[in-house]
């Protein structure tokens, strides 16, 4: 039995796997300037998942998911052709059985620090998604409380900041609400959990779906490709912390002049193996878990 490819992102595949649900397998790819780089980084989809299930075995009370089980014997019969000759060893660690969910056409972001495209916005007008914030404000400042600010999904170039009005519009008010408080809520533990480990949760995207007639959280969740993750420790206002994702990647490429457009040059090897390092430090200062006794380490 061969499972059926339903969509292929930049770094997951999700493959039908019957009974209303599908298999998400978290690939090794890394993304620049939205550009597929050749070069895979390595425990990078194993990394993405373990993160996920760590996060949503501790917000399981706040919230359902999309989650049934990252065992490999619990994957679907046709799962271990997608790990080529390794079999379901291929995928193991980076594979997720989960649930249909009817997903929100929203990427639903909470800020807890004033950075990226939220700075940019408030250095040249004095908000944030539309909302005025106090004047004086620096770079990587902490917010007074975090901030609930979707976006919109792109099917076709970059996602669109919007307010919370607009995302109203997009889905009703009690849906807004919902996700709202939710995503808040899930960010606050998040950050608090964090910083008992030296790490500053700057910001995160989450992706809710309705699951029974239910809010759920799907797709990853706070791993280092959806947030932000700084070392408190080097945090300081009036610049960019280093963070635990792929800067290491942005800043070599953009080094090297390379326009963005593909095809993009071949990343040298010490940026593979930083940025792999940075992942899994990210994964074990938070979780408290070596890497190495999840699912599909290397023997």
């Amino acid at each position: 039995m061969s499972l059926d490819l339903v969509h292929a992102g930049k770094v997951r595949e999700l493959y039908d796997a019957g009974d209303d649900m599908f298999l998400m397998v978290a690939s090794d790819r890394i993304s620049a300037f939205d550009v597929v780089l050749a070069e895979p980084i390595p425990d990078k989809g194993r990394v993405l998942t373990a993160m996920t299930v760590h996060w949503l075995t501790l917000l399981a009370d706040l919230a359902p998911s999309h989650m049934v089980s990252v065992d490999p014997d619990d994957l679907p019969a046709g799962a271990a052709a997608l790990g080529g000759e390794a079999g379901l060893v291929g995928i193991a660690g980076r594979a997720m059985l989960v649930r249909r969910a009817e997903m929100l056409p929203l990427e639903c972001i909470v800020r807890g620090y004033l950075v990226g495209s939220g700075w940019a916005e408030y250095e040249r007008a004095g908000t944030l998604h539309g909302m005025s914030l106090p004047r004086g404000l620096e770079q990587a400042q902490r917010l007074p409380e975090p901030l609930f600010t979707p976006s919109t999904k792109a099917t076709v170039g970059h996602d669109e900041n919007i307010s919370y009005d607009g995302a109203v519009d997009l889905v009703g008010k009690e849906t807004a609400e919902q996700a709202r408080d939710i995503c808040v809520e899930a960010y606050r533990r998040a950050a608090d959990a964090a910083e008992q480990h030296g790490i500053i949760v700057a910001d995160t995207k989450f992706e809710l779906g309705l699951i029974d007639g239910k809010l759920a959280l799907c797709d990853e969740v706070l791993t280092p490709d959806s947030s932000r993750f700084w070392p408190a420790d080097q945090w300081g206002t009036g610049s960019n912390p280093p963070s635990f994702d792929k800067q290491p990647v942005r800043d070599w490429l953009t080094a090297t002049g390379w326009d963005k457009r593909p095809p993009p040059p071949a990343l040298a090897p010490e940026v593979v193996t930083e940025t792999s390092e940075r992942y899994v430090t990210a994964y074990e200062r938070i979780s408290g878990r070596a890497l190495a006794d999840w699912y599909g380490a290397h023997t």
